[in-house]
């Protein structure tokens, strides 16, 4: 019997149609109810890395192969500093981005091109609205259409654009995989995840994607976290302690005002956090741990207080983040209900770490 989830289409029963990819076993990470049923769960998979790279905590099948989509931002931008981009933090901040399309990440974006001589005609990302709510209803009341610069990965893409420059390679075609600057990013993604992609694809603002895991994208986003210097240090930041610096200091950057990324990166100090479409979550804390998660249905509701969750079973004090652990399920626009993280089990000893706050 076919899944009521899925389309039925004339041709569903076509013996000779493709083989369905295997699905990865899920398990029940969020649920929600409404007076005391459970209305939805959303399945996903997680998994928590030591700074060695080891497993803290996991739930589902966190080795299957998934597409990172946008949290491979800050692993891209790291390429790009070991080539030469030399960015102020802000704008640096805005090349690991998903904005939101305000009028500061449009800004920034041309900022970037311009201190490199380009224009918007040198980007090759696809078109788009701001991605932010309030942001794109100003822009449709002003009249604005799709375009590259409203798109949110624009930041990424004028900085591509700019590293291009700096090394003399050709600026048109950089979302080549053939293209030297795409070259360098598949071999730092595959440092720093420590793993070889077991597939490839298109993301959907053009750049090349890579199938990982998400203990790779874990251990990636512990190497990044942990490579910010002490405060008052004095010895040049690395490429990976540069962008963790540029996003941790300028947080609305890396998404915008009122996004849960951005709330969460102002409320624990220290942390670095970067989402993805398609319900990706990663996070890094100082001391070297990483939380990576991924939400099988895709949706974007469930990744925050599964995130929260997964801090909490790390040790890590969540009291800031009290409003976005959860959501209230309205009924005639009262709380009926809550969206909340399952009870997944914490597989950390109660003393083996310093909570991240407390960290230095």
């Amino acid at each position: 019997m076919l899944s009521p989830a899925l389309p039925v289409h004339a041709d569903a029963r076509d013996d000779t149609a493709p083989d369905f990819p295997a699905l990865p076993r899920h398990a029940a990470l969020a649920v929600q109810t409404r007076d005391g049923l459970v209305e939805s769960v959303h399945y996903g998979s997680l998994i928590a890395t030591a700074p060695d790279g080891s497993t803290l905590l996991s739930a589902g099948e966190p080795l299957a192969a998934f597409y990172p989509r946008s949290s491979l931002k800050p692993l891209q931008a790291v390429a790009m500093v070991r080539a030469g981009l030399d960015l102020p933090a802000d704008l640096l901040a805005l090349t690991a981005a998903s904005h939101s399309g305000s009028a500061e990440h449009r800004d920034g974006a041309l900022r970037i091109l311009e201190l490199h001589g380009l224009t918007a005609s040198a980007l090759e990302n696809s078109t788009d609205l701001p991605y932010g709510v309030p942001e794109r209803e100003e822009w449709l009341r002003e009249g604005g259409l799709p375009t590259r610069i409203a798109q949110n990965c624009s930041g990424k893409h004028a900085a591509m654009a700019a590293t291009c420059v700096i090394n003399g390679w050709p600026v048109r075609g950089y979302l080549d995989p053939g293209h030297p600057l795409q070259k360098l990013v598949a071999e730092t993604v595959a440092e720093l995840t420590g793993e070889e992609p077991s597939g490839t694809s298109t993301d959907g603002c053009g750049t090349p994607l890579f199938a990982l895991t998400l203990a790779g994208m874990g251990r990636a986003f512990g190497r990044l976290a942990a490579a910010e210097l002490p405060d008052g240090a004095s010895a040049p930041e690395s490429p990976e302690a540069a962008v963790a610096h540029a996003m941790r200091r300028h947080p609305e950057m890396v998404a915008g005002e009122g996004r849960d990324v951005t709330d969460l990166m102002r409320l624990v100090p220290g942390l670095l956090a970067k989402d993805g479409f398609e319900g990706i979550q990663l996070v890094g804390l100082r001391d070297g741990r990483a939380i990576a998660i991924k939400i099988s249905d895709g949706g974007d509701r469930a990744r925050m207080p599964v995130t929260v969750r997964a801090l909490e079973a790390l040790g890590v004090d969540t009291t800031p983040l009290a409003g976005i652990a959860t959501g209230a399920v309205l009924g005639g626009g009262k709380p009926v209900g809550l969206l909340q993280a399952a009870d997944f089990p914490s597989l950390v000893p109660a003393n083996d770490f310093v909570p991240a706050n407390d960290a230095k």
